[in-house]
């Protein structure tokens, strides 16, 4: 199958001119998967963290320290505030300048933090700050009788988040929670910027070989489409799979 895929595409290129060199040339085709792993790696990770940044700050938000609400206000504010792409290059250029080198074990030095970890640092940054907007939304949504019932029962104010507040306030914040985990996906092309080896990297340096831009662009193109429609996937069956009748949007 794989072969005639490859003939029919170098056929294509022979006849007409349209050169979509990763399916039939070897080499091109290595790169561009080893770019959408690297995309894929990178928003799995980032999406991740990014929530539990969000989980992690809207519950300091709640508590009744003062300097915990300031540096949440702080954090929400810096990134929410600040491109994601000056971001991401003031921590490659400017925070990794201060962190020490590490052996490569050939007798050079390398970087304690790669370029891919600092793009994962950046977005999951950059996405966990509206992540705790959102999550803070959910659960200012959910009524004041229920978390009042949990509290009469003695719940702890764990107790009530895990099992009372953040159960009702997903089911709210969840279509929020998916156009800011669509938009993190689409943002880690900036990575291109610090030479990280996504999609978008591997995706120029092939046109910048074959000269077959506009045919890279379709690709590139259809293969952001089909991972979010990946992610959209899976949010849309864990949203209908915590419908409940009165909590939801």
């Amino acid at each position: 199958m794989s072969d005639m895929i490859a003939a029919f595409f170098e056929r294509l290129n022979e006849t007409h001119g349209l050169n979509f060199s990763v399916f039939y040339d070897a080499f091109d085709r290595a790169r561009f998967i080893t770019g959408l792993w690297t995309t894929s790696y990178i928003c799995v990770i980032a999406i991740a963290a990014s929530l539990a940044l969000g989980l992690l700050g809207v519950w300091i938000a709640g508590g009744q320290s003062r300097i915990g609400r300031l540096i949440v206000r702080g954090y929400v504010q810096f990134f929410r505030n600040t491109p994601p792409l000056v971001q991401l290059s003031f921590f490659y250029f400017a925070v990794a300048a201060l962190l020490p080198t590490v052996s490569d074990g050939f007798g050079g030095r390398s970087p304690l933090v790669s370029g891919t970890g600092w793009a994962i640092i950046a977005f999951s940054l950059f996405a966990g700050a509206f992540n705790v907007e959102i999550f803070r939304a959910g659960i200012e949504a959910v009524p004041s009788t229920t978390v009042e019932a949990a509290e009469s029962l003695g719940y702890t104010r764990l107790q009530l988040y895990i099992h009372v507040v953040l159960p009702l306030a997903f089911r709210i914040c969840l279509p929020a929670l998916n156009n800011n985990l669509i938009n993190l996906v689409k943002t880690t092309t900036l990575a291109y910027a610090i030479g990280v080896p996504e999609l978008h990297y591997a995706a120029s340096q092939i046109w910048s070989e074959s000269f077959n831009v506009r045919e890279m662009m379709n690709v590139l193109l259809v293969t952001y489409v089909l991972l979010v429609a990946i992610l959209v996937f899976v949010m849309g069956r864990w949203e209908r799979a915590m419908r409940i009748p009165g909590y939801t949007t």
